[in-house]
């Protein structure tokens, strides 16, 4: 059995300067690991004021470039955790998680938390996903459409 292999550390274009001493994105082998998505725009500002609908869509949209990086998308995605501030707004989350992941069904773990890094955040998603093809050289292909 092989390992993983290489591990590249990706930083991810229109995503914040991450303010800690981490990674938007980690691709070792096959596999693809998102760090937690925030409702941030580039500049690091909460994008959705205190509404749950748009901070979603917009740490989806975080989500969707940080996977495309590495050459994933939604499709390919194994497992997510979604840490929300309150647990009531479970369902109107879900709805935004379906128009991006279609009929695609992740693991998921759904964790009510105190607070995210920053009081104005809601919803925090992190990922971890598998790349769609890899060469036997070891090089990753383009996502499927």
């Amino acid at each position: 059995m092989q390992g993983i292999g290489r591990r590249e550390e990706i930083r991810v274009e229109g995503m914040p300067e991450p303010i800690s001493h981490f990674t938007h994105v980690v691709r070792a082998g096959g596999l693809v690991f998102v760090s937690g998505c925030v409702a941030s725009d580039a500049q690091g500002r909460t994008v959705g004021g205190n509404d749950v609908v748009a901070q979603a869509r917009q740490v989806h949209e975080n989500l969707k470039r940080c996977l495309a990086a590495a050459g994933a998308s939604f499709a390919d995605v194994c497992k997510v955790t979604v840490f929300l501030k309150n647990v009531a707004d479970r369902e109107k989350v879900n709805t935004v998680r379906k128009e991006y992941f279609g009929p695609s069904r992740p693991a998921s773990t759904l964790v009510e938390i105190s607070r995210l890094v920053r009081d104005d955040l809601l919803i925090e998603i992190e990922a971890v996903a598998v790349l769609p093809e890899v060469s036997e050289g070891g090089n990753h292909r383009a996502p499927r459409a």
